[in-house]
């Protein structure tokens, strides 16, 4: 197979792009790299659809493995023909490899291998070939034999119809004929496991839905609902469609004495054989494309999540809400450095909420606070109450934001947190966390497993490997696109960075420890082990701001340091004002002289160029900048507050298929349905909305005892 040209019809793009793009991966560029500096070897394409092309192209080499894998073992059977070898080169999916070598597939002992080793599979043939004049009664009685347990002709053409029965159900275009009705025609159906037993999935008690246009979020709550026993799921499907196209595909002759065994024959394959594997197929495809879709939206709300902007140059108190054990709380300043720690109990006696309120007090006093970031897990509702009661005391104005804490006690109890914060409680630890993840989501969140930054759906029920790779490939490409400073970020954002490994980071920030702050990119071909080649994959996503050059501090990548220089002559920038390293009007000049024209005497093309002017005309520039600032609060409410009509600002939190969830500062997040986010059709919700912006919503319902409140968005 040329997959260069599979992959650029499926992926529409010319020949020649996809092949360089096949040739990159080979030479071990990585995406990241490919993507930002590599633009004119694949026309611009951004890192999400390049990871899609590289796990396709992963498929197809698979697929080609397999195929030989098939050949070589039908082969080894010595039945290996032309049209077997024409079926298999023409496959298109795995599923219809396998249907072509399920005839030839070892097989544990079955209904029909009983009927071969007693001898029967002549008279199997013999029935299948229907020959108007052959008499299966009268043959089948010549294959009457006690000592293999053929003890009349009836038993005789019992075990013919189990032989014939499997060759139908291993026929390839019988297969592929049965998947498609059941694909078209099927209906997924669940029913209760047992009735009177109250769950959350009492709506699928009774539940049909075709195969065709059930929502992957049904799909995975019937799988889970099953799962937990308390459903029951099935495909059904009408049986006369796929049964008359196999009577067609086997029955050649309908005068013959043969063909009502071999009609009997189709109906047991279909019912006992074909249509138990096909169901297990469909559901098995349902729960592959429902998952795969539910991790491209998880992805998509955890890239969203990690380019939230950072809340720079503050001082910020976290506090880590807790009933019985009570409230742990950090004070970092703007670097992130921890200033102080203690507990508070907001939620315990009158005397120790007053005490405590006195010292938040102090605290903020203390450090100048500008921000308190609030966990949002265990009695966060409590904690918030308190912190909106107090600062209307502070001595300057403070305010305060609620922030997912997922995956805080994660990290607090990881070998990273014990080396960063050695002095710390285990419990303290996670109050720093959720200060920093304020202050810089990525740098933070960088530090817990992306499974666990909770902004899924139904992720446990993922294929864990799978969604594993999925978020790590958003990780990347979100650490990569900000960059990371050389002399300050952890060995845990280090190792995100485009041609990292582990072992290398450990040596930069022992390089680090050991010299000092790194004084330019080249200083890192000092680094052991990290040779040529990682320095060309790292270099462009690392940022030196106590460098002398200024690019060294852009995204400008060192191979391209000479075309900068030369430009900034070209558009006839002083020596001075070079060295300065700021470029505000680059962009004017740059268009003044004619973009074509400079690319072409600087020998680089289009978009290298646009990339550079970009880094240049503002150098250190952070992309989440551009981001909408997060929604700081001073007050509370409380969801008895909540009246139907009332409209408020709030923060999406999480975006799932049927809708998203918005924080309006009430603890309990409200849900906008789908249908109640634009006056337009949209497929989902992701269409319109993304974690963290900042909307305008309305109340349409509150029910307080169930804690559910239901917004609008249309209005």
């Amino acid at each position: 197979m040329d997959y260069s040209i599979t992959l650029s019809e499926q992926f529409n793009i010319k020949q020649e792009y996809a092949q360089n793009i096949i040739n990159l991966l080979d030479e071990g560029n990585t995406i990241p790299f490919i993507a930002r500096y590599r633009k004119e070897m694949h026309g611009s394409m951004d890192d999400q659809l390049i990871r899609e092309f590289a796990e396709k192209l992963e498929y197809l080499r698979g697929l080609d493995k397999r195929r030989e894998e098939i050949k070589s073992l039908i082969e080894a059977q010595e039945k290996l023909t032309e049209e077997i070898v024409k079926a298999i080169d023409n496959a298109q999916t795995m599923s219809e490899l396998e249907d072509i070598y399920r005839p030839f597939r070892p097989k544990r002992k079955t209904r029909a291998s009983v009927a071969k080793e007693k001898g029967l599979e002549p008279l199997a043939n013999a029935i299948l070939s229907q020959n108007r004049y052959f008499n299966p009664q009268q043959e089948a009685e010549k294959y009457i034999d006690e000592e293999k347990g053929v003890n009349s002709a009836e038993e005789a053409i019992q075990g013919a119809m189990d032989i014939l029965a499997e060759q139908v159900s291993d026929n390839a275009e019988v297969r592929r004929r049965v998947r498609n009705f059941a694909q078209s025609l099927g209906v997924i159906a669940s029913t209760a496991a047992d009735a009177d037993k109250e769950s959350v999935y009492t709506i699928y008690y009774d539940f049909k839905e075709p195969v065709k246009k059930i929502a992957d979020h049904r799909v995975l709550a019937i799988n889970r609902g099953e799962k937990e026993g308390f459903l029951k799921v099935s495909v059904e499907l009408d049986s006369e469609k796929p049964l008359n196209s196999i009577y067609r595909m086997m029955i050649r002759e309908t005068n013959s004495l043969c063909t009502d065994i071999i009609k009997a024959a189709c109906d047991d394959a279909y019912q006992r054989l074909i249509f138990p594997s096909i169901e297990r197929e469909v559901r098995n495809d349902l729960t592959d494309n429902a998952s795969e879709n539910a991790m491209k939206v998880f992805a998509v709300n955890l890239k969203q999540l990690l380019m939230q902007p950072p809340v720079k140059g503050k001082v910020v108190l976290a506090l880590d809400p807790g009933y019985r054990t009570g409230c742990k709380t950090a004070v970092v300043d703007d670097t992130g450095k921890v200033l102080d720690t203690t507990v508070l109990y907001p939620t315990h006696s009158e005397k120790k909420i007053e005490e405590s309120k006195q010292k938040l007090l102090q605290l903020i006093k203390k450090h100048n606070v500008d921000i308190i970031s609030i966990g949002n897990g265990t009695a966060s509702k409590e904690t918030e109450m308190f912190a909106a009661d107090a600062i209307k005391e502070a001595d300057h104005k403070v305010y305060y934001m609620v922030v997912s804490e997922a995956g805080a006690s994660v990290y607090s109890a990881s070998k990273l947190a014990a080396t960063e914060l050695p002095d710390l409680d285990l419990t303290l630890r996670s109050a720093v966390s959720i200060a920093r993840r304020l202050q810089d989501p990525l740098a933070e969140l960088v530090k817990i497993e992306p499974k666990a930054i909770g902004v899924g759906q139904y992720q446990h029920d993922m294929p864990q490997k799978r969604l594993g790779e999925t978020l790590d490939g958003v990780v990347e490409d979100c650490v990569n696109s900000v960059g990371a400073d050389l002399n300050t970020a952890s060995p845990a954002l280090l190792s995100r960075v485009s041609g990292l490994t582990s072992a290398v980071c450990k040596n930069i920030v022992a390089y680090r420890e050991e010299n000092g702050a790194f004084t330019s990119r080249a200083e890192l071909k000092k680094v052991p082990k990290l040779g040529p080649k990682a320095f060309e994959q790292c270099a462009g996503f690392l940022r030196v701001p106590e460098s002398r050059n200024p690019l060294d501090n852009t995204g400008v990548h060192p191979e391209s340091y000479k075309s900068a220089k030369e430009l900034l002559t070209l558009v006839e920038y002083s020596e001075k004002e070079i060295k300065s390293g700021k470029f505000p009007d680059i962009s004017t000049r740059v268009q003044k002289a004619g973009t074509k024209n400079l690319a072409e005497k600087l020998g680089i093309g289009l978009p290298t160029l646009d990339d550079i002017v970009k880094e240049l005309s503002k150098p250190g520039r952070d992309p989440r900048d551009e981001m909408p600032a997060p929604m700081l609060r001073s007050d509370i409410l409380d969801i008895k507050d909540l009246k139907e009509g009332m409209e408020l600002k709030g923060t999406v939190r999480n975006v799932i298929d049927f809708g998203a969830f918005v924080d309006i500062g009430v603890h309990q997040d409200g849900l906008v349905h789908i249908s109640q986010i634009c006056d337009k059709y949209i497929k989902h919700p992701s269409e319109a909305l993304k974690v963290g912006d900042v909307v305008n919503v309305k109340v349409l319902s509150v029910d307080a005892d169930k804690n559910r409140i239901s917004l609008t968005m249309r209005f």
